[in-house]
């Protein structure tokens, strides 16, 4: 072993023993690289069953990240809703979120924020926030809805 390798071995030591007590005994030594996306998507979904005024709704989704989404919307002096994204390149995103619907009549927009919480597949470790903005057609029940926002994963 020439000198060069034998103080690169030394430099690697002294840094390990500097890093490992301050991590813990118990430290989780797996990686994961995490990804920040700024996106925007829109989804055009269609009603499939409702129960009161809940609504069960499902469609595709483009954008940054294209899939289909099935998605639980609550319509009442407010909206919420929790979805499921499927995307298509793998792994699915999840997640909840509330707006204000504004106007009246056959149309209704809406405006507020979602919470992805979790994912599978590729988005194992997903979290964010983001705008939500949308239609609403009270005779039909399809919604057009928007999002806007950073996604980390």
């Amino acid at each position: 072993m020439g000198k060069p390798a034998f103080i690169s071995i030394i430099a690697t030591t002294a840094v390990l023993a500097a890093v490992l007590p301050a991590m813990g005994a118990g430290a989780d030594f797996r990686a994961h690289a995490a990804r920040t996306l700024n996106a925007t998507d829109t989804a055009r979904l269609h009603f499939v069953h409702s129960s009161g005024s809940k609504l069960f709704e499902e469609g595709s989704a483009t954008g940054a990240i294209p899939g289909t989404m099935s998605a639980h919307f609550d319509i009442g002096p407010t909206v919420s809703t929790t979805f499921v994204l499927r995307a298509r390149g793998g792994g699915t995103l999840i997640g909840h979120g509330s707006g204000t619907l504004h106007g009246s009549g056959r149309y209704e927009s809406f405006a507020g924020t979602i919470v992805v919480s979790s994912g599978t597949g590729r988005y194992l470790h997903a979290h964010g926030h983001a705008g939500l903005y949308g239609t609403f057609d009270r005779r039909t029940y399809a919604l057009v809805v928007q999002t806007t926002g950073d996604l980390s994963y």
